[in-house]
């Protein structure tokens, strides 16, 4: 298996996309351009209506990534574990493609013996620990997330002191939406450290529409804009693994 980066979009929201396309339709674009989309549905005393559940759980699935809806003061938490079991869940999911294409359709990690499904197990926590990660952080900025922005940032800053102890290289860039003239701005370019997010946050102003679908166009926009810039200045194309990455 060839060390590539894994790469993530982290959107967090308090509920329902209300303008644009879909946004389940976009994380589904994203997966097939090797992007895994995490949701997480952040509460504070309230809860989250039926719909916006059952959007935050589309979303994720069809991204293949993780979701899970909590309350404020447990985001910082969430956060950690939901951005490295989504790096597991991906990893595990390219060793069970790999394992179909030598053995055949019906294998997969649980059918191998213990002694080597602990192997290929060891292999996949250390490639967790030393594979280089993309997140793109997509924050929600509309009216009913105010309250819930300054948990969100410490939150992030926890997520960073926390992945920058792996040895793999961590990226990070941030994006929230809606943005002031589009449907999301880019607050952080891709950066190992967001500590930065201190000084970014008290200067946000919520309110507007919520675009997911389209603020999630952009996220993927990101990522291409960022392996174009690479083979542009003559590094050749940005890694990352994708099913024929094994």
């Amino acid at each position: 298996m060839r060390k590539g980066t894994l790469r993530q979009i982290l959107l967090i929201t308090d509920g329902c996309s209300n303008h644009g396309e879909d946004p389940a339709a976009m994380a589904a674009l994203a997966r097939e351009q090797g992007i895994t989309v995490n949701v997480i549905g952040v509460l504070d005393q309230d809860t989250i209506d039926e719909n916006g559940q059952r959007e935050i759980e589309a979303i994720a699935a069809a991204g293949g990534g993780m979701s899970q809806v909590v309350y404020a003061r447990q985001l910082s938490q969430t956060v950690q574990m939901v951005t490295r079991q989504a790096m597991t869940q991906t990893l595990q999911g390219l060793v069970n493609r790999e394992l179909k294409q030598i053995f055949g359709s019906d294998v997969s990690l649980e059918d191998l013996p213990p002694d080597k499904r602990g192997q290929v197990m060891e292999v996949v926590d250390e490639l967790g620990e030393t594979a280089a990660l993309d997140v793109l952080i997509l924050i929600d900025t509309s009216g009913s997330m105010k309250t819930k922005l300054p948990t969100v940032k410490e939150a992030l800053v926890d997520l960073s002191l926390s992945l920058n102890a792996r040895m793999g290289e961590n990226r990070f860039s941030v994006f929230i939406f809606p943005g002031k003239r589009q449907h999301a701005e880019k607050m952080i370019d891709w950066t190992p450290r967001i500590e930065e997010l201190s000084t970014i946050f008290p200067k946000l102003a919520s309110g507007g529409l919520t675009p997911t679908g389209p603020a999630l166009r952009e996220a993927i926009a990101h990522f291409d804009r960022k392996r174009s810039l690479r083979s542009w200045i003559g590094n050749g194309d940005e890694p990352y693994i994708e099913e024929s990455s094994l």
